[in-house]
């Protein structure tokens, strides 16, 4: 059983993916069964949450230690988890407050909940302004596989368009012209395998703005396997995926200050793609 009091107003899934990470792999089944109370009344609905509301789930032991991710590196200064699919980066900060205890964990960068891979965390305020600054003056190399729909007939290219974010949808645009509010995205894309339906890519990040890669891709006719969002649904239920082909699997960084120690330093992620043969085979 855990129990929180909501600091904001929200609704009981966004909560749940928020602060209780490992009760949201199970939530239809909790909702299902009415394992969870809000103010003291079991639901089974996904209920609007305020301030001050009391939210308690009586999940299991198993539900409880249900794995998050798996430390890549830790030092005094950092941490770089090797991220579930299905785990939100709000989520996975909130465990690692709960771990560490709070000013002992600093957010950084975040990752969608659906996509697997690396994603790190400062662990004191020296290394939260040296990563900051990292990520965002473009020192930290990001490379991304991912499983894209159709066929390329180029192998190589580096795209290049304008993203502009829509806040009340959670998604966004991509336009070939710059329009107001818009920021340019670059992206590298180079195909290591493909099918007649999928290839296999690897994908370099020049720029990281909100579902950047699911949302250019998309826009060039590629869409990510399995993305619900940008996608292409009959390749997505042909091929029975439900959460993107999307993997954060190496990241460089090239830090100074506190950080100099780890310039150059690449992590890489345990998870990979195998899919697209298997798919192949099966299509």
């Amino acid at each position: 059983m855990k129990k929180y009091i909501s600091k904001e107003n929200t609704d009981l899934k966004d909560f749940t993916d928020a602060y209780y990470a490992q009760a949201s792999f199970y939530f239809n089944r909790l909702l299902r069964e009415k394992d969870v109370k809000v103010n003291g009344t079991r639901t089974d609905k996904n209920v609007d949450i305020k301030v001050g509301d009391e939210i308690i789930y009586y999940t299991d032991p198993k539900m409880e230690t249900k794995c998050l991710y798996d430390t890549v590196y830790e030092d005094e200064n950092i941490i770089v988890c090797d991220k579930e699919s299905g785990v939100s980066s709000e989520g996975l900060f909130n465990f690692l407050l709960e771990k560490y205890g709070a000013k002992k964990v600093f957010f950084i960068h975040r990752l969608d909940r659906n996509t697997e891979g690396l994603i790190c965390f400062a662990k004191n305020e020296g290394a939260e302004v040296e990563l900051l600054k990292a990520f965002k003056e473009g020192f930290v190399r990001k490379e991304y596989c991912a499983i894209s729909c159709g066929v390329y007939f180029k192998k190589h290219e580096v795209l290049k368009a304008y993203l502009k974010k829509d806040s009340e949808k959670a998604e966004v645009q991509v336009y070939k012209k710059k329009v107001k509010g818009s920021d340019e995205i670059i992206t590298e894309y180079f195909v290591e395998k493909q099918n007649k339906e999928c290839a296999l890519l690897r994908i370099v990040l020049h720029t990281g703005k909100t579902h950047q890669i699911r949302a250019h891709l998309a826009f060039i006719g590629h869409p990510v396997l399995g993305d619900e969002k940008y996608g292409n649904r009959f390749l997505n239920a042909k091929y029975k995926s439900k959460r993107q082909c999307l993997v954060a699997k190496n990241m460089t960084l090239m830090t100074i200050g506190v950080l100099s120690y780890l310039n150059g330093k690449t992590f890489t992620s345990k998870y990979n793609l195998n899919i697209l043969e298997e798919k192949g085979k099966n299509g």
